[in-house]
């Protein structure tokens, strides 16, 4: 064994005794709070304290060790990450908010529609496996600008590759950020806002020091406390109500429980289609392609700004589609056109983002980068293999315990997160009694939005209801209140599954499922404490890779590559330290409107990927006559079809494809970018022999990266 292989088995073997003693120590300090809990009576909002500021600390004790002013570890760990931490690292990065958090919330939304996510999100590695790992890793620079610079000969295509990473990586920072929020406020009770100030302080401290030195390394004990999170809540619930311990193996007793449940409730049922006659769709939890589109999301953000900052901005009309009043819209219910497309997008972005690719530049060599991929796939699969369990449990748990029951008698972790503001019990029963002008936002919405009218009759200054009675027009009265809302479902004091909501928007929040399955089970406190300190740590995990990702665009791409080759080492890192914050300050600012899901702004970032860096770096490993200007094109033509596409349908759910949602928007900029890419290519000069032979080097990814190195150097403009 070489002296250099001899020194990584000696730091592997001491990574995995450092990291074996952390989980033991984690298990061992969530059964003493479980004890203390149930045995002691520690009030619950100090154990959500405990959890939050040991952890934080944790991250930030291993920020602080791994402080670094080497260029080589700042930017790509040293080069020296072991295959399996590195997967470790990968799958945390991977696994953010929207996989810990809004996955399951998704499935439990969306049932079998949701699981594109799952689908989608492990098929991508397959791809990185085949298409990416290997070759980027023998590339062996700092960014995937960096690549798009070397390999299409110019610093305009890696400007443009930077920007391009910058939109990608802020949409994606702040679908975590919004995550990190919705932590903190369930679980020690601050504010929304200033609970994501307080969670990107903890991202600041890890990436802010060490850039990815700090990041690798926290993110491997982040790993290591969202699985333990992950699993062992959801296997307790498993036990409690099947008898069965292993969850992803049980859940089907759920989802047959759900069918009956749904029968018995009306809410599944069979209607006949307004555009094909003799077509029935079946709509329920369980039936696939069962997800009609509307621009519930941008009704949602507008609501959630007026609710947030006392605005009074108008939201666009709520659409549905399919619309029976309009059949001439289409009925896309029962195809999977936009169950496939979701899926091909978020493949395709799984091998096209930044924050991932860059992962493979942090291992010692081009077969460790292989293996590194299967480790991370596996590491993975352990958490997306029990989100559909999370999804079937609380669902089953919500139609037996909560829908259906009358106000007054719904369980108490129901009044208790309505009282933080994570939920509203929308009944209109509810405001009855409430003082005029004194009305919940939700129910300020429905009056501005002119479906909900409320008249003093009696005068005294509070809304007093009646029986409810029809008066045509589509429209009810209930006493003082009437308008389309006013129906006899809405005024009867017993809670519906479209009546359980939040604040900006119809229908529970999906982002607060897994949050909330142990509260709904009965679970103890420290429990849900133990998801909150997973879900914390995957929204941290992978903001502080989006960030680094974000300040590296900017400090090494943009400025050092293009504007000043001459600046010194510490002007670049502490540029880059700055624009972690600029970035970090931005995210945090866009998270507050929440505009949309998680899942689905991490979709969108997703979408993006798909329509730029995929094509690019695809075509530039394969195809050597790909050039500067087709690359530029191929990169602008596809985020721009994309953000068009993206933007018209979130708002107008009428204007659509075979009926693609927004989330699928970059199915359309995908193949514009590959058009670009090779016409503009094929009408340009093809790429210098200097360029293509470091293709059919970079092609040949069995052999290191000293040889690329220097015909990488040899390329670069003097400095």
């Amino acid at each position: 064994m070489s002296a250099s292989a001899q020194s990584q088995s000696v730091f592997r073997n001491r990574l995995a005794r450092y990291y074996g003693y952390f989980t033991i120590g984690f298990i061992g300090f969530s059964l003493l709070m479980l004890l203390l809990e149930v045995l002691a009576g520690l009030p619950t909002q100090i154990i959500g304290w405990i959890f939050l500021l040991l952890t934080m600390a944790l991250y930030a004790t291993i920020g602080i060790l791994s402080r670094t002013k080497l260029l080589d570890e700042y930017y790509v760990a040293g080069r020296n990450v072991p295959a399996v931490f590195n997967g470790m690292a990968t799958g945390a990065d991977w696994m953010s908010a929207a996989s810990f958090i809004s996955m399951a919330g998704t499935l439990w939304l969306l049932g079998y529609d949701g699981l594109a996510y799952i689908m989608g999100w492990t098929g991508g590695y397959v791809l990185l496996a085949l298409l990416f790992a290997p070759y980027l890793r023998k590339f062996g620079q700092y960014t995937i600008p960096d690549f798009v610079g070397a390999r299409f000969g110019g610093n305009t295509a890696r400007v443009v590759a930077a920007i391009c990473a910058i939109i990608v990586s802020l949409t994606y920072v702040t679908a975590q950020v919004v995550g990190v929020g919705l932590i903190m406020q369930r679980f020690v009770g601050v504010d929304y806002t200033i609970g994501v100030i307080l969670g990107l302080s903890g991202v600041l401290v890890c990436s802010f020091l060490g850039g990815m030195k700090a990041v690798t390394w926290t993110q491997v004990a982040q790993y290591i406390i969202l699985i333990t999170a992950y699993l062992i809540p959801v296997t307790a619930l498993s036990i409690q109500l099947t008898g069965f311990p292993i969850p992803q193996l049980s859940y089907g007793q759920a989802l047959q429980r759900i069918q009956e449940l749904e029968v018995q409730q009306g809410l599944s049922k069979q209607t006949e289609s307004p555009v094909v006659k003799g077509k029935f769709i079946t709509s329920g939890y369980i039936p696939p392609f069962n997800e009609g589109l509307s621009n519930a999301a941008a009704v949602g953000a507008v609501n959630q700004l007026n609710t947030q900052f006392g605005l009074n901005l108008t939201p666009p009309a709520a659409q549905s589609i399919p619309d029976p009043k309009k059949p001439e819209l289409g009925d896309w219910r029962g195809t999977p056109w936009n169950f496939l497309a979701l899926m091909a997008c978020l493949m395709l972005g799984t091998a096209g983002l930044p924050h991932i690719l860059i992962r493979f530049y942090t291992v010692p060599s081009v077969r460790e980068s292989r293996m590194s991929v299967g480790w991370s796939l596996f590491f993975i699969f352990l958490l997306y293999f029990t989100a559909p369990a999370y999804a079937a449990f609380s669902r089953w748990q919500i139609l037996e315990n909560v829908v259906g029951k009358q106000i007054s008698e719904l369980p108490g972790w129901t009044k208790t997160w309505a009282s933080n503001g994570l939920i509203v019990i929308r009944d209109l029963k509810a405001i009855d009694g409430v003082e005029i002008g004194k009305e919940p936002g939700w129910v300020k919405n429905l009056i501005n939005a002119k479906s909900l009218v409320v008249e003093d009759a009696n005068g005294n200054g509070k809304i007093d209801l009646g029986e409810w009675e029809d008066i045509g027009e589509g429209k009810g009265r209930a006493g003082e209140i009437s308008g389309t809302v006013v129906t006899k479902a809405r005024v009867d004091g017993i809670l519906q599954l479209n009546e359980l909501g939040r604040a900006a928007a119809d229908g529970i929040d999906g982002d607060l499922v897994v949050l909330s399955t142990p509260d709904i089970a009965g679970l103890p406190f420290t429990i849900g404490a133990m998801i909150a300190a997973g879900g914390l740590a995957a929204a941290l995990s992978t903001a502080d890779g989006l960030l680094v990702v974000i300040a590296s665009a900017i400090a090494h791409d943009i400025y050092f590559r293009t504007i000043n080759p001459k600046a010194s080492l510490n002007t670049r890192i502490v540029l880059g330290k700055s624009m972690i914050v600029v970035a970090a300050a931005i995210a945090a600012l866009l998270a507050i409107p929440r505009l949309a899901l998680i899942a689905q702004m991490v979709a969108w970032a997703f979408s993006m990927a798909a329509s730029t860096f995929f094509p690019v770096v695809l075509l530039g490993i394969f195809w050597k006559r790909a050039n500067g200007p087709g690359a530029i094109a191929g990169m602008i033509g596809g985020l721009a079809v994309t953000l068009f596409y993206m933007a018209n349908n979130y708002v107008n759910p009428a204007f659509n494809v075979l009926g693609i949602s927004h989330l699928g928007a970059g199915i359309f900029g995908l193949p514009v970018a590959i058009i670009l890419i090779v016409v503009v290519s094929l009408l340009t000069k093809e790429p210098s022999k200097e360029i293509q032979d470091l293709v059919d080097n970079l092609r040949n990814p069995i052999t290191d990266d000293e040889g690329m190195s220097k015909m990488i150097d040899k390329m670069a403009p003097a400095k």
